[in-house]
């Protein structure tokens, strides 16, 4: 490193990154809905691809806030943003990884969930744009998120209720399990408005 990167370090731009990043995750949300409404391996394919795109997003952030001496917000912030953005999209990957391993068919229960994450990843990357120039807009997003991530849960025990009618054990315990997935996707949703939220009362 030399002198001028030392005296003038260079200016990262992290909310961009993390929009980037959360733009990423929405896409594969959207590849998730489209493989739970007709599961065939060209859909899973993107889900595994975009995940993979995803994961190298965050790796390079990381890299950076490990590099920068100025962030616009708490270091601390971004990075836990920026893991609760990689969950989402870790979920999906497993939810569809699952689905196949088990060879369990789709159903409404995982349509209906696997569009409230999509909703909620695209609120969670309107938002984040927004936190240091918007903060009014950016938490109407914030709300609609967790609207979201309120309807999957809703979805989700919905989708136990009914499970547990059935004798079928193995149908049971392969079930859960995927939905369980998208629970946990919904929560990390969650915890990415939450966190969005703590920034712009930080900042105002």
């Amino acid at each position: 490193m030399g002198l001028r990167e030392i005296f003038f370090p260079p200016k990262r731009d992290f909310v961009k990154m993390l929009k980037e990043q959360a733009e990423k995750t929405a896409e594969g949300m959207q590849a998730l809905q489209e493989y739970v409404s007709d599961p065939n391996p060209e859909r899973d394919k993107k889900v595994v691809r975009l995940e993979d795109e995803a994961d190298e997003m965050r790796r390079i952030l990381i890299e950076e806030l490990n590099l920068s001496f100025v962030t616009p917000f708490d270091r601390e912030d971004i990075y836990a943003l920026s893991r609760a953005i990689d969950d989402m999209i870790d979920y999906a990957k497993s939810t569809v990884e699952e689905m196949n391993l088990f060879e369990a068919k789709s159903n409404e229960h995982l349509q209906r969930m696997a569009e409230g994450l999509c909703e909620a990843a695209q609120e969670i990357a309107s938002a984040i744009p927004l936190i240091t120039t918007h903060p009014n807009v950016c938490q109407q997003h914030i709300v609609r998120a967790k609207k979201a991530e309120n309807f999957v849960e809703h979805r989700y025990r919905e989708a136990l209720a009914e499970l547990f009618k059935i004798d079928d054990v193995k149908e049971i315990l392969k079930l859960r399990e995927i939905y369980r997935h998208l629970s946990n996707a919904a929560d990390r949703g969650d915890e990415a408005a939450d966190i969005i939220g703590d920034i712009v009362v930080k900042m105002t």
